[in-house]
């Protein structure tokens, strides 16, 4: 089995933050690339959703990295890359335009996960669901 990077990111006060109070500097280089790609990701949703009048209630973005070596070196490269979206709208109306802002944030718009198709193949989960 390969080792395996996970960084998550959660929706706060408008802005994306590390989950469990973790802090970038406790992130080794590769784990701040999954960083980069998890926050580029949630901040282009909210960009796609303002368009639409739309806040999500919460957001949390996990992006996984499959790196090439059993343990952690400088020469380990990603092999493969997992992004899991979940998002929690404010109505079940919400649910559709918020699916559609994930996928086109992920598939075209985040110049970031673009960098990683690059690099190794990227493949996606999405999780929405409404709390009224």
């Amino acid at each position: 089995m390969n080792n395996i990077q996970k960084v998550t990111v959660v929706l706060r006060n408008g802005r994306f933050r590390l989950a469990e109070s973790a802090k970038a500097d406790d992130l080794n280089p590769k784990a701040l690339i999954l960083c980069a790609a998890a926050e580029c990701a949630g901040y282009t949703i909210m960009s796609l959703l303002q368009k639409h009048h739309i806040s999500p209630k919460s957001i949390e973005i996990t992006a996984r990295g499959s790196l090439n070596t059993m343990v952690l070196q400088p020469i380990s490269q990603y092999e493969q890359f997992d992004i899991a979206y979940n998002v929690e709208c404010r109505n079940i109306g919400d649910q559709e335009a918020v699916s559609e802002a994930v996928l086109e944030a992920n598939n075209e718009k985040c110049g970031v996960i673009a960098m990683l198709r690059k690099i190794a193949p990227v493949s996606h989960e999405i999780s929405v669901i409404s709390t009224d």
